[in-house]
């Protein structure tokens, strides 16, 4: 409908003009909003699909990140459970009291570890033990010599194999290892993980998620009705293959309902039997796994609502000119008309501005509410950005789990001989020699403790309240856990503490975290490098306490030291760039800082307050 100066101007126009030149101007101007609209809308649109990606993106490496912490911590049990006394007694003695010992001992560890079942295989692939002893599906007496993981385990050691359980009907991952003695193969310990917490954690969320493997197959999914179905379709032969194997049960393998649009837009049918949704689809690589885990991000209201916005701006801007070119032609004609035309004209602008204003208030009482489901959507990212720390420390507890098992074993002989040496000179009366024989194997017992004691402590999950901690002690205790690595790689420790025993303001648990990480990095750096040397340093200045840590591996590289404490940002190859992240946020949360430079090697720098 055209407005009141319009009809005037239109009036005029066709006095003066006649009818063609009167539509000339028009469709001009029409032409000119037309072509806002189209440009804002795809400017909008184009930034919208962007940080829509952007956001998926984050989100699907913050999950990949979160599942290989989950694989990580349970890899550690197979290493630890193979140098267990008590599994190789098993499988050497064959005594019913030791296995069903072993059972309730597998029972309890896979409550506590959140593992799907523990179970030991003999040489000829017999379940002998297994933590779900006590259930009418209990694998103890069958027979998985035919499993793929048992026999690859037999061939390299290890094996780590998803599939579909024949007796629990459950799907997981097994993680298997071998059981040598000195005469040979004795058995295999097998871990089964699965991740019915992790997807009933995903479903809470509004993206879809799931995780393929190489040949593309569904995994683990948030989405019911998703499991074994295949991001493309497989052919027969191949699916005939697979199905012949097991490895999925009977499942069809049937392509996923997920059409590509372009531009990482996907169109998706739900199980549900909803109406087709469109979304942005991002991809992640789970590390050390060859699995690839992907997030669809619905495009919400809010992103139309914003591009609506930028349509509507656009079209009022391209108004205001117009009206101001009006204006400017309106002043070379007489004064008289030029007066009415302009309180015309501005009686039209405020009505418009009024609508356009009423519309912008509409919209932004939408982004509001927009911008409180985020605000919410932050407090629960809060929440896995806590758990991801304790991931993380996990992630380094099962990477320094078999360094730990070496220092453990090195007292472990040495009590055997000192018991058998014992046992000797008592037949032989020398009861002086046999006091001190045990006065040994009670010292080395300590230090067993010591060092068991220190890994249980890392591993708690709730952390302490803050208050004074011995900077001496949580040095000698992130030394007790990557001491072994430091002997392993021949690395020379440098340690001035200083005369004093600097006390700050933090928690030893996290501390000792910060620490571990801190050093293993150092131990990376120096892998390759002949003549490493480690120097930790501390000295007191005013009312905090500086903590130095250098090496003299390559240093870090200049591109980086500017990004190094953003997530994501490493120097290894297959680095996540969370480590230094997390420990820069734990000194943070002490009111300290964590600062990194090159000084012939790269030298990380921890202040924290000094307590007196």
């Amino acid at each position: 409908m055209r407005s009141i100066p319009g009809l005037i101007r239109l009036r005029l126009w066709l006095r003066r003009r006649g009818r063609t030149g009167t539509l000339v101007p028009l469709l001009a101007a029409l032409a000119l909003l037309a072509a806002l609209d189209q440009m804002a809308r795809r400017g909008a649109e184009a930034w919208v699909m962007a940080q829509l990606s952007r956001e998926a993106e984050a989100a699907a490496g913050l999950r990949a990140a979160m599942l290989r912490s989950e694989i990580e911590k349970q890899r550690s049990l197979p290493v630890v459970l193979a140098q267990d006394p008590d599994v190789r007694t098993a499988l050497t003695r064959r005594d019913p009291a030791v296995l069903r010992a072993l059972d309730a001992k597998f029972e309890a560890l896979a409550a506590g570890t959140r593992a799907s079942v523990i179970y030991l295989l003999d040489r000829q692939g017999v379940a002998v033990a297994a933590s779900n002893y006590r259930d009418p599906t209990s694998f103890v007496g069958s027979d998985y010599a035919f499993r793929p993981y048992f026999r690859q385990a037999l061939a390299e050691g290890e094996a780590e194999h998803f599939a579909f359980g024949t007796v629990s009907r459950q799907p997981g991952l097994y993680l298997a290892r071998r059981i040598d003695s000195p005469a040979g193969l004795i058995g295999v310990i097998v871990v089964k993980a699965v991740f019915a917490e992790v997807e009933a954690e995903w479903r809470r969320l509004d993206s879809p998620i799931f995780v393929t493997d190489t040949r593309q197959i569904v995994l683990v999914t948030s989405v019911p009705g998703w499991e074994f179905r295949a991001t493309a379709l497989i052919p027969e032969a191949e699916r005939a293959r697979i199905r012949a194997s097991l490895q999925f049960g009977d499942a069809a393998l049937s392509p996923l309902p997920i059409t590509a649009e372009g531009d990482d837009r996907v169109r998706v049918t739900m199980p549900d039997g909803g109406a087709a949704q469109t979304f942005v689809e991002a991809a992640a690589p789970v590390p050390t796994t060859g699995w690839t885990l992907h997030v669809l991000s619905p495009i919400t209201a809010a992103a139309e609502v914003s591009i609506a916005a930028a349509r509507v701006l656009a079209v009022l801007a391209g108004a205001l000119l117009m009206g101001g070119l009006a204006l400017i032609g309106a002043r070379r004609r007489q004064a008289l008309r030029k007066r009415r035309r302009e309180s015309r004209a501005r009686r039209e602008l405020e009505r418009r501005v009024e609508a356009r204003t009423l519309e912008l208030s509409a919209a932004n009482d939408r982004l509001r509410e927009e911008m409180d489901q985020r605000q919410h959507a932050q407090a629960a990212l809060q929440g896995l950005q806590d758990e991801l720390v304790q991931a993380s420390k996990l992630a380094v507890l099962g990477q320094i789990a078999a360094s730990v098992a070496h220092e453990v074993n090195q007292p472990v002989a040495a009590i055997r001989t000192f018991a058998e040496s014992g046992a000797m000179l008592l037949g032989r009366g020398d009861t002086g020699s046999v006091s001190g024989n045990l006065a040994t194997i009670v010292g080395l017992t300590e230090r067993i403790g010591a060092i068991t004691g220190e890994l249980r402590s890392f591993a708690r999950k709730a952390p302490g309240p803050l208050g004074p901690v011995s900077l001496r002690a949580a040095v000698e205790g992130a030394l007790l856990l990557v001491g072994y690595r430091l002997k392993e790689q021949e690395v020379a420790l440098e340690l001035d503490m200083g005369p004093e025993d600097f006390h700050v303001r933090a928690e030893r648990v996290r501390l000792e975290q910060v620490l571990v990480n801190l050093l293993q990095n150092a131990l990376e750096a120096l892998a390759s490098r002949p003549g490493g040397r480690v120097r930790l340093a501390a000295r007191a200045e005013g009312e905090r306490v500086l903590l130095t840590l250098a090496d003299n591996g390559p240093g870090l590289p200049t591109a980086v030291l500017d990004t190094l404490f953003i997530p994501f940002t490493t120097t290894k190859p297959a680095g996540l760039g969370l480590g230094l992240v997390i420990s820069h946020d734990i000194v943070a949360e002490f009111g300290g800082t964590l600062a990194a430079a090159n000084q012939d090697g790269a030298v990380f720098t921890l202040s924290l307050p000094r307590v007196p």
